[in-house]
């Protein structure tokens, strides 16, 4: 067969056998791994460029390392480092030690015992999330748990993916050296990674923003993450280290919605290709005489891990049912374990008919796991004994990220802003007064960057896009607002947003009522035609709609009125040429103090900032936003403070308080 013609039959066998495995809800994963045995060298033979899939394929592994390191920047890692982090590192690395000892007892050399460890320790969070959402208990105590531990094994098993290709090439005897060159290269990787996302990808991303143009966008984000790929390639890492640094970086800025959603589809395409040539490995000739051992290999995966993570949830001081609950949820392997398998193979740290047993045994994990989901609670009454109290309450002791890894945990029952201008704004303003999480989303980056500076959640993003609302968690929010004057986007958004999720309310702004009944017909629950006062109105829609009692929201909207609409005015100023704002109105401004600036150690009550017209609205420190800070506050070192005033006296003051 000609190229093209290998390529055709791999599309239309990738087709069918996806929509199949989707129908009768098995992982599209199962699916891409059954082409690839099926298709492959050891059954019908008709893909004979297999090493040219591998070397394609390996961008798949590139680009999910890529998204992991959007979600988990390193001030979040930092922040659960006493909770989830340390339970799921514990998990990993328990899970790989007992399991390689086991191996290497077995006959196994300590390498290959090592990979095996490794490979059986991953879970895979696509089938967690999936099972529990079709169970209704992803937000449960043991379901968030779950969920919150299958998503930091990605997180701890990067480290892996430095060690297994250096493992296969060290000869017997002599790992210290290579291990330690190892490390200490990934050290200089992260330097060179860490100082280029903090003093050039911002402003990178910022300058290609400015564009507006899509295309340029997703060139800079494949620049980006295969350059940084590269970069860890040339110093004898893997390319997938390079770009988890890179998303790691990235995902600290206002960008990472939009670049998250942008990289998606290669992702998933090269993805899936990934998992075709890990099926091309198995050879169902080799498999015959191995199962019992697969067979053995799955049961002690299963076993294990059930064993360790109940141990290590009770440890945390978790009851019981709870406990054993979450470890049969994490019993099952993981496709991330195939990218370490693979990387095995390819350094020669694990030979073939090792390999074809650790493969054999995950892929029946992953046939028998979801089963134990389902009956997670059947089978703790079975070992424990039926309980009066359950732990599917909702709720967890612990902070989870959500089932893929693409928001924050945060970003639950939340309002989603489509549009920072004025009106979107004024809601956000009321919004945090309220204390009702919400997320903002624009294509002015000159307002995300003021926005963003401020600690406001507001980032760069097309709302138009299903992936951008789906980073910012449209599929656990309450509401979302479409605030821009753009009848055209916003009739697109309404029907993004009622393909996944009809029963949200959707408000939408409109200049006049010539897209009213349009929008309607679209799905939007309220559509606010502006008048006098359209950001007032917008106020008292979503107040309400948030089930804010009237008497709270009439007694906002007076205090509003008789502060001549304060939290109306408070706007950033973007690029007057995108929001159509006038450069000369008072606004806000974010000014943040270094070290040496002379308002470092100073109360705002002497600054004099009354004389200039300008006042502090807001200081950020340390991630959290003190609104109206009191005249006695005094300021400190990495504090950013919010100026409200005329752009004139606004310059005058930034000057005065960063000499």
């Amino acid at each position: 067969m000609t190229p093209l013609l290998e390529l055709l039959a791999l599309l239309a066998a990738a087709v069918a056998a996806v929509a199949l495995f989707q129908r009768i809800g098995i992982p599209a994963s199962l699916g891409y791994l059954a082409v690839g045995a099926l298709l492959g060298p050891y059954v019908a033979g008709l893909i004979s460029h297999t090493e040219t899939i591998r070397l394609v394929a390996e961008f798949g592994i590139v680009f999910l390392l890529f998204t992991i390191g959007l979600n988990f920047s390193l001030p979040q890692i930092y922040a659960l480092r006493h909770s989830v982090l340390w339970l799921g590192t514990g998990q990993v690395v328990l899970t790989t030690a007992v399991v390689a000892l086991l191996a290497w007892g077995l006959g196994l050399d300590p390498v290959a015992a090592f990979i095996v460890g490794a490979v059986f320790a991953q879970s895979s969070t696509v089938i967690i999330a999936r099972q529990l959402i079709e169970q209704g208990e992803e937000h449960s105590r043991h379901g968030r748990l779950g969920l919150a531990l299958s998503v930091f094994q990605d997180v701890t098993a990067v480290p892996f993916v430095i060690v297994i290709p250096v493992l296969g090439l060290a000869a017997a005897g002599s790992l210290a050296e290579p291990l330690g060159w190892a490390l200490l290269k990934a050290l200089l990787a992260f330097a060179v990674v860490y100082l280029a996302g903090r003093w050039l990808l911002r402003p990178l991303f910022h300058a290609i923003a400015v564009r507006r143009s899509a295309e340029l966008f997703t060139l800079t984000v494949l620049l980006v993450s295969l350059a940084s790929a590269a970069i860890t390639n040339s110093l004898g890492l893997s390319l997938a280290f390079g770009a988890f640094l890179a998303g790691m970086m990235l995902g600290e800025t206002e960008f990472r919605h939009q670049i998250e959603s942008t990289i998606r589809p290669f992702r998933d395409v090269l993805l899936g290709l990934f998992f075709v040539s890990i099926g091309m490995l198995i050879n169902p000739a080799a498999l015959w005489p191995i199962w019992h051992w697969a067979l053995l290999g799955a049961l002690a995966l299963l076993a294990i891990k059930v064993a360790l993570v109940a141990a290590l949830v009770l440890a945390a001081g978790i009851e019981r049912r709870t406990a054993l609950r979450t470890a049969l949820i994490l019993a099952l392997g993981g496709e991330f374990g195939f990218a370490l398998l693979a990387l095995g193979l390819a350094g020669g740290g694990i030979d073939d008919p090792t390999a074809q047993i650790a493969l054999a045994s995950v892929l029946l994990s992953l046939m028998i796991g979801p089963f134990l989901i389902r009956h997670n609670q059947f089978l703790s009454d079975a070992l424990l004994g039926p309980g009066s109290s359950r732990s599917a309450a909702a709720g967890s002791a612990l902070p989870a990220p959500s089932a893929n890894a693409s928001t924050s945990a945060k970003l639950q029952q939340h309002v989603i802003l489509c549009g920072y201008g004025r009106i979107g704004q004024s809601v956000a303003n009321f919004l945090e007064r309220e204390g009702i999480a919400h997320v903002a989303l624009d294509l002015d980056p000159a307002l995300v960057r003021a926005a963003h500076a401020a600690g406001e959640p507001v980032y760069y993003g097309n709302a138009a896009e299903a992936g951008v609302l789906e980073t910012v968690g449209l599929a656990s929010a309450r509401l979302l607002i479409i605030s821009y004057d753009d009848p055209a986007t916003a009739l697109k958004v309404v029907q993004q947003v009622r393909a996944q999720r009809p029963e949200l309310p959707v408000m939408v702004r409109t200049r006049d009522e010539s897209h009213v009944e349009a929008l309607r017909a679209a799905g939007a629950t309220e559509v606010v035609p502006e008048t006098l006062e359209a950001g007032m109105m917008m106020v008292a829609h979503a107040l309400t709609l948030l089930d804010v009692p009237v008497t709270r929201v009439l007694r906002r909207l007076r205090e509003a009125r008789s502060d001549r609409y304060r939290l109306l005015r408070e706007l950033f100023q973007g690029d007057p040429t995108w929001s159509g704002t006038e450069a000369a109105q008072a606004r806000l401004h974010s000014v943040p103090l270094a070290l040496g600036c002379v308002a470092v150690g100073q109360r705002i009550e002497q600054l004099g900032l009354d004389a200039d017209g300008v006042e502090i609205t807001a200081v950020l420190r340390a991630g959290e936003r003190l609104l109206h800070p009191p005249p006695a506050l005094e300021l400190q070192c990495d504090d950013v403070v919010v100026l409200f005033g005329p752009p004139e006296a606004l310059a005058r003051v930034e000057a005065h308080l960063t000499q």
